[in-house]
C-alpha cells in the first residue's frame, strides 16, 4: 500500500486530495468510496481483502481516492447546480490529475476499471459514460444515479443536466452513442434487502438506470441479488469479488 497526494485547485476545496494505491502490477482499478468517504475507506472496511486474491496474483492494482462529497453532492446548503458545478471541479481532478498519475504509474496495462459503492456508483457510472476513452467498464454497487432526488434545490441547468445520467442519457445519439456502445461496459448490482429502496433509493434507481442503457443499446448488465442483500459493506465485498475477476 502507497499514500501520494493530488493538488485539487479550485474554489471550495481546501485540501489535497488523497490517492491510496495497492498492488504493483494488473489492470488498474479506480474506486470510489461511498458518500463523504475518503480513500482509505475502501481498505477499512474490507473491500481490499475481498480482492486480495487479484491483487496478490498481479492482476489488479487498486487506486483508491477521495470523494469530496462534502464539497460537492452532500452539501445541502448549495443548489443542485452549485453542487454539479462543483462536482465539475472534482471531475476535472479525477480526469487531469489522478487518471494521469494512473497512466504513468501503470504504463502499458489496459483501460481502467471504475467502481464504487452506494454514491460511489454515481461516481463510477458518470464517469465511464462521460470518459470512456479513459474507463470503459464500470462496476457499480448500490447506486442512485439521479443527483435531483438528494435533497435538490433550485434552478437547473447545464451542470445539473450533464452530472445527471438520468437525465441525458435518454437523449444520447448519433456517432457519440454509436461510439459508447463500441466502447462501454457497465455492471450495476443492487440488493433486494434492507435500505436499498428506503431511504436510499439504490434499487429503484439501479433498475431505472438499466431500463435507460437498454433502451438505448449501451452494453450492461443488471444483476439483482436477493431479499436479505442491504445496502452493507459486507454484501459490497461479495459483490466486488463476484463481479471484477471477470474483467482482469
Amino acid at each position: 500500500m502507497d499514500r501520494f497526494h493530488i493538488d485539487l485547485d479550485a474554489p471550495g476545496f481546501d485540501r489535497q486530495g488523497t490517492v491510496i494505491r495497492y498492488g504493483h502490477f494488473g489492470r488498474p482499478v479506480l474506486v470510489f468510496p461511498s458518500e463523504a468517504g475518503r480513500a482509505w475507506d475502501y481498505e477499512n472496511n474490507g473491500m481490499v481483502d475481498a480482492v486480495a486474491p487479484l491483487i496478490d496474483a498481479g492482476r489488479i492494482k487498486l487506486y483508491c481516492v477521495d470523494s469530496f462529497d462534502a464539497q460537492t453532492w452532500s452539501d445541502r446548503w448549495l443548489s443542485l447546480e452549485e453542487r454539479a458545478r462543483r462536482h465539475g471541479a472534482y471531475a476535472s481532478w479525477i480526469t487531469d490529475r489522478v487518471a494521469g498519475f494512473i497512466g504513468s504509474d501503470s504504463p502499458g496495462t489496459s483501460d481502467a476499471i471504475v467502481t464504487g459503492c452506494s454514491l460511489g456508483a454515481y461516481h463510477a457510472l458518470q464517469f465511464a459514460l462521460t470518459r470512456a476513452d479513459l474507463f470503459p467498464v464500470a462496476i457499480c454497487l448500490s447506486g442512485n444515479y439521479d443527483p435531483s432526488t438528494w435533497h435538490a434545490w433550485g434552478e437547473r441547468g447545464d451542470a445539473a443536466y450533464f452530472a445527471n445520467p438520468t437525465s441525458y442519457v435518454p437523449n444520447l445519439g448519433g456517432e457519440h452513442l454509436d461510439w459508447l456502445r463500441s466502447r462501454l461496459y457497465a455492471v450495476l448490482v443492487a440488493g433486494n434487502g434492507a435500505w436499498e429502496t428506503y431511504p436510499t433509493g439504490a434499487l429503484p434507481s439501479t433498475q431505472h438506470m438499466a431500463h435507460l442503457l437498454a433502451e438505448k443499446g449501451i452494453n450492461h448488465e443488471l444483476d439483482l441479488w436477493g431479499n436479505d442483500v442491504s445496502h452493507d459493506w459486507y454484501w459490497w465485498q461479495r459483490q466486488i469479488a463476484h463481479h471484477l475477476p471477470r474483467f482482469c
